[in-house]
């Protein structure tokens, strides 16, 4: 919706992707993701701290207090949009036990990013980090291929291309990308470099149609890299009323993690949209405006209208929503390292 380290003791954090199960039944399809030999299931929170006020700067003053609240809900992953490139930020989450998955925009100014071939200093500097679960390479530019001189092959080539140059760096951590819902097969064809689908998925407050999906045109893991309700309704809808409604959120959560959960034959898992209110995104950063915008915006429950400022499922002050309260529910009851 937006747009292993040098320790005392050193230690191995190995992630892969399994082609093949382990039984070595060429018959069957492994689609998981795995952590050190075990099946790793995403319970996760895609995260972009802001604060009042800010015109889109991120900053980690509040870390702590987030990690805690990300432990209280079991929360074992995050998701950024851009590098975190700061030891003592990554050493923190590791020492939460959660890991991260590193997003890399294709043009930020030269910083990281992958027109410039910057990203590859970052994981050459990160790569053996304990934190580190997946490299990712951008998100839903599947919508904009203006960025691309009006043609998308030229983001699939240059996304193909980055993901091969990780391989050849990295042997540790998959590659994953951040589609806008399911991938088409043109997509499919010019990305074979691309270990595990991320896709942003605003199916209402039901994505199950997509595992199946997926299931006809891939054997690769996929998890839903977005996913998620606003907590304000435009107008009154489906039994809830306009206005902030914490209920609408906290029920539409509640659908689409029990819908994620109950398919992880196909499904490695969700980092959920998102962390905490964003009060950048739609007018004046010093307090919490309606609106917003999404290029999938039909599929927002229940009101079709995405409130991007009203997104987190604890506030800008770091208060608890009730749909809080449905991911640690569903988190600490859903079998994972």
């Amino acid at each position: 919706m937006r747009n292993y380290l040098i320790y005392i003791v050193i230690s191995c954090f190995l992630v892969s992707c399994k082609s093949n199960s382990q039984n070595n039944n060429e018959n069957q399809i492994d689609r998981h993701i795995y952590v050190n030999d075990s099946i790793y299931i995403i319970k996760g929170i895609c995260y972009h701290p802001v604060p009042k006020g800010s015109p889109n700067q991120r900053n980690f003053n509040n870390l702590v207090q987030d990690l805690k609240l990300m432990n209280e809900a079991g929360i074992n992953t995050i998701r950024v949009y851009e590098p975190i490139d700061d030891i003592e930020i990554l050493n923190q989450i590791d020492s939460a036990r959660i890991k991260v998955i590193i997003g890399f925009g294709y043009d930020q100014g030269g910083k990281n990013d992958i027109v410039s071939g910057t990203f590859i200093d970052y994981v050459n500097k990160f790569k053996n980090h304990n934190a580190i679960l997946m490299w990712e390479l951008g998100n839903e530019y599947n919508y904009h291929p203006e960025w691309f001189e009006g043609d998308i092959k030229n983001w699939y080539k240059a996304m193909n291309d980055a993901a091969k140059l990780i391989q050849e760096n990295d042997s540790k951590h998959p590659t994953t990308t951040a589609h806008g819902d399911l991938p088409d097969d043109l997509v499919l064809s010019m990305s074979p470099n691309i270990d595990v689908w991320g896709m942003n998925v605003y199916r209402w407050d039901n994505p199950t149609s997509i595992f199946n999906e997926w299931k006809v045109k891939s054997n690769k893991p996929m998890y839903l890299s977005e996913a998620g309700a606003d907590s304000y309704m435009k107008i009154s809808k489906d039994g809830y009323s306009q206005g902030v409604n914490q209920i609408a959120q906290a029920n539409a959560t509640s659908n689409i993690l029990n819908a994620v959960f109950e398919n992880q034959d196909i499904c490695s898992g969700v980092t959920l949209f998102s962390f905490t209110d964003g009060w950048w995104k739609a007018g004046n950063n010093d307090i919490q405006d309606v609106g917003g915008s999404a290029p999938n915006s039909t599929g927002v429950p229940y009101d079709g209208s995405p409130n991007e400022e009203h997104w987190g499922i604890v506030d800008i002050d770091r208060e608890k929503k009730q749909a809080y309260t449905v991911v640690k529910e569903i988190y600490l009851n859903t079998n994972n390292q």
